[in-house]
């Protein structure tokens, strides 16, 4: 007796709403929490690591749109790995996706924690676990809603950086102490550093794991570049301001953009950068939340994962068995692990992630590609160096987590 056939997800997003599930993935992971540890590596050699990151992410969004608009399902690398290079590395793109991410979405969580519940303590995981399981709760209500709870939160986040950019600047025009600059860095603190900077940009992943959702997937190349190159002019400015009001403290603070508002004299403006600051903390986790869920329903398909997974509910369109499972998840790691902790493991199963998609790319046929072969080697190297780059601890663990995925695979379906 043949099963039933699952339903189809509903192709129901716009190009905006690509743009937006993109752009709140990148804003609210990039630059409200990566400049702080990125600086302590790179340095006054900080704005060569986000350029080498930026190059890096440019290549990897040209190669997953050009596969995405081929491949127009959900899964994003994983898909097509398999399709262009064979099941075992579409299998460690998605591993590497859903396990990078996960980590991601519980930085995330604990991000808007820090913002929202300054103290800190048990009352802060408390919070994020509350995040977790709101968020869960709106993406199981269908992907519409994600991309419109997520508007709201990327217009929140956008005026708070308008916010922090010009009162950054105009304490930085009026009279205030001089700032010790950030110490000189080095090649592999620039090495080190872009691998961390790196997690802010992936989040135009979301795009192509959305691709099975999108009314057209000829317009995901261009939903993905818009929100690429958005992302980079805010990352500059941001970071410009940052500097010049941080200096060397930059490093050493926990909410950078709440200290750089206090460093320019504008302390009333601190619980608006908050409130700010955690509205895109929001907004990421729930752009995250989205695109870990559809990779691991790509994944249960086709038995990379168990086929529980792969349940879509027949009233919104979701996969929610997968969304469950991930939500309980991250409750157990926002309860269990620490911001910074999370951001090189997570940086280094999407740099797998995006090593598979290079390569991918890299295989298709004339007809299908937009961009020369030549940006695809220029991502793949990219990728490679910056995630053996990153802290040995990160890089072990992301190896061991990726060996115990593939034996994990081999059992399952034996």
């Amino acid at each position: 007796m043949t099963a039933a056939p699952q339903p189809e997800l509903a192709r129901r997003l716009t190009t905006t709403d690509a743009v937006v599930v993109g752009l709140s993935a990148m804003i609210g992971a990039g630059v409200f929490v990566v400049f702080a540890p990125a600086a302590a590596e790179a340095g006054s050699w900080l704005f060569a690591a986000l350029a080498l990151a930026a190059l890096v992410a440019l290549c990897n969004a040209t190669s997953t749109a050009q596969l995405a608009i081929a491949f127009p399902t959900s899964g994003g690398a994983y898909v097509f790995g398999r399709r262009m290079l064979g099941p075992t590395w579409g299998f460690l793109a998605g591993w590497g996706f859903v396990v990078g991410k996960t980590a991601s979405c519980a930085a995330m969580a604990l991000t808007f924690a820090s913002y929202a519940v300054p103290a800190g303590g048990w009352w802060a995981r408390l919070v994020a676990v509350a995040a977790v399981v709101a968020l869960t709760v709106a993406n199981l209500r269908g992907v519409t809603r994600t991309a419109r709870v997520a508007s709201v939160l990327l217009v929140m986040s956008l005026v708070t950086l308008v916010l922090v950019l010009v009162v950054g600047w105009a304490g930085l025009a009026g009279d205030r102490p001089a700032v010790t600059p950030l110490p000189s860095g080095d090649l592999r603190g620039v090495l080190m550093a872009a691998g961390l900077l790196f997690f802010a940009f992936a989040g135009y992943a979301r795009i192509a794991t959305l691709a099975e959702e999108v009314r057209r997937p000829e317009m995901i190349g261009r939903a993905v570049l818009v929100a690429l190159t958005t992302a980079i002019v805010l990352y500059v400015a941001v970071g410009a301001t940052l500097v010049a009001l941080l200096g060397d403290r930059l490093p050493r603070v926990s909410a950078p953009v709440a200290e750089a508002v206090a460093a320019a004299g504008a302390g009333w403006a601190t619980p608006v950068v908050r409130v700010g600051a955690a509205a895109a903390a929001l907004g990421a986790l729930l752009a995250l939340l989205a695109g870990v869920s559809r990779t691991a329903l790509a994944m249960a398909r086709e038995r990379d994962l168990p086929g529980w997974f792969a349940a879509v509910d027949e009233q919104h369109r979701v996969p929610h068995h997968a969304q469950l499972v991930i939500g309980a998840v991250l409750v157990v790691l926002v309860l269990t692990t620490d911001l910074r902790g999370v951001i090189g493991f997570s940086s280094f199963g999407v740099l797998v992630y995006y090593s598979v998609a290079n390569a991918s790319a890299w295989r298709q046929p004339a007809e299908e590609r937009r961009w020369p072969r030549a940006v695809q080697v220029v991502g793949l190297l990219g990728c490679l160096v910056l995630a053996f780059s990153l802290p040995l601890t990160s890089v072990l663990a992301g190896c061991a987590v990726l060996a115990l995925g593939v034996l994990g695979r081999s059992l399952l379906r034996r």
